[in-house]
């Protein structure tokens, strides 16, 4: 049977030097009387860092050999580009490694660690995601089969563990994708909670609420509820808990946009790019599978997920521009526009969260376009007063590549908020879109006492359109890895 090989080797260290091997790929090398040397001289001389080589004929059991260029041997910590940038290396080399031999019809394929097997591991599976559910079979991609290739390494143990935490890291973003990628008909408010509770459901530690209109309607969410009538689809209010501390230890409350689609209410969108507004419940998605990675690689920490989720339609029972609502902490806000929707869910969820008395909350939605404009897919926006919280966020992301950015939370934008004709605020800033996802972290501020708050804006890095070189296009599933890494840093601070 027909097997693939991707090897890994570092960038010379002078300019007319040879390339230098990682442990898989000299143990490779070795075992084929230094065939793979001896064709990358030939072969090798244009091949630099993320670009890769298709080699045939050096090995009995695999039929293709793909080499990766993982750059400098010692590259690390990037102060400049604020990632380490060594995995980011990783992550893409053999991203390209693996698709290469994909494209020559290899399936099964069998991957170099390369100095750091849990950035190969991200690397390999989130390459490979593709949602081609809804395709006729013969249209959909093959499956293809990746495992780790251990030889020559010194600690094969310490490397699987890692190749099955970034498999985990992948899988989570991964599902994230294919959530996004549903077309709204079907990814409704009850779908959506379908798949959660069939992919969390079963998970050690962890329990999946799903509530109903009704307890809404009895927790006084006007808010949210305002959002919710225009749409014939019920709304849900769905809840995860995953106990992964002790009983009596602090938990955190992570909050996600879940609107499954998103046409602007009556005051609709353009309809042009508006079929990507079935993934406006992308907040409510990173949610639901940062806490799924947590459990399956069982951080001693305690995290419940709150995501309201609903559609933002037009209709007769729509929500009109210029009504007034209620909020669940009896806050009355005018809505000016109904296409600022998100804003007005999340709302009643963070003054539900602030029940709980968490030690933090942080919330992630697609809020707004005008982030977009401010940091385009580099990175996600995060408000937060708590500069522990930044300082774990920030490395968080540091770690994973996914970055995040702080933004202001200046009473210049809340004063923009709250200057208000009818209502307590309105949903729309006095100044339009001026600093539209700094104004609308301001609203938010309004809905929670806490300065132990994170808010982050990801609308920038919903989609993917070659950004990011080991995600294809489509929905990115970021900054999911981030979020994951973020609840790791505060369970290490918490021990």
């Amino acid at each position: 049977m027909s097997k693939g090989l991707v090897l890994g080797v570092y960038e010379p260290n002078e300019k007319d030097g040879p390339f230098i091997f990682s442990p898989s790929a000299k143990s490779f090398d070795e075992s084929t009387a230094g065939k793979l040397e001896s064709v990358l001289k030939i072969a090798g001389k244009t091949l630099s860092c993320g670009k890769v080589r298709l080699l045939y004929g050096l090995d009995e059991t695999y039929s293709t050999v793909t080499v990766a260029n993982l750059g400098k041997q010692d590259e690390g910590y990037d102060d400049t580009e604020q990632v380490d940038q060594g995995k980011e290396n990783v992550r893409t080399a053999v991203a390209r490694a693996v698709l290469s031999l994909c494209e020559v019809g290899e399936t099964d394929v069998d991957v170099d660690a390369c100095g750091d097997a849990e950035a190969a591991a991200e690397g390999a599976f989130l390459s490979l995601h593709s949602f081609d559910d809804l395709k006729q079979e013969d249209k959909r991609k093959p499956k293809v089969n990746v495992t780790l290739y251990t030889k020559g390494l010194g600690d094969e143990s310490n490397a699987k563990a890692q190749w099955s935490r970034g498999q985990v890291l992948a899988t989570a973003q991964n599902f994230v994708r294919w959530l996004q990628e549903n077309p709204a008909n079907l990814m409704t408010p009850t779908f959506f909670c379908q798949q959660v509770k069939r992919n969390l459901g079963d998970l050690k530690n962890v329990k999946v609420t799903v509530r109903e209109k009704e307890w809404a309607e009895s927790m006084k969410m006007g808010s949210f509820l305002s959002v919710t009538q225009g749409s014939d689809e019920p709304p849900k209010f769905l809840e995860i808990d995953y106990q992964g501390g002790k009983a009596d230890d602090p938990f955190v409350v992570f909050v996600g946009k879940g609107i499954t689609f998103d046409s602007g209410g009556i005051c609709i969108k353009a309809s042009l790019g508006m079929d990507e507004m079935r993934a406006d419940m992308s907040g409510a998605a990173c949610v639901v599978s940062s806490i799924q990675a947590a459990a399956k690689l069982g951080l001693p920490i305690n995290v419940k997920g709150l995501a309201p989720l609903c559609e933002n339609m037009p209709s007769g029972k729509a929500t009109k521009p210029g009504d007034v609502v209620t909020a669940m902490n009896g806050k009355t806000i005018q809505v000016n526009d109904t296409d600022y929707e998100g804003r007005l869910i999340l709302a009643d969820a963070l003054c539900y969260a602030e029940t709980f008395k968490p030690k933090l909350i942080l919330d992630i939605a697609t809020l707004t376009g005008e982030v977009i404009i401010a940091l385009g897919a580099a990175a996600t926006a995060a408000y937060t007063k708590s500069e522990n919280i930044w300082e774990n966020l920030h490395n968080a992301g540091k770690a994973t590549g996914d970055r995040v950015w702080r933004m202001p939370l200046f009473k210049h934008y809340t004063k923009q908020m709250t200057e208000c004709d009818l209502a307590d605020i309105n949903n729309v800033g006095t100044k339009g879109r001026e600093a539209g996802s700094c104004t609308a972290a301001a609203f938010l501020k309004e809905f929670v006492s806490t300065d132990n708050w994170v808010h982050l804006d990801m609308a920038g890095v919903m989609t993917n359109n070659g950004d990011v070189p080991y995600l294809g296009k489509g929905m990115s599933g970021r900054p999911t890895r981030t979020l994951v890494q973020f609840l790791e840093n505060l369970s290490k601070q918490q021990a």
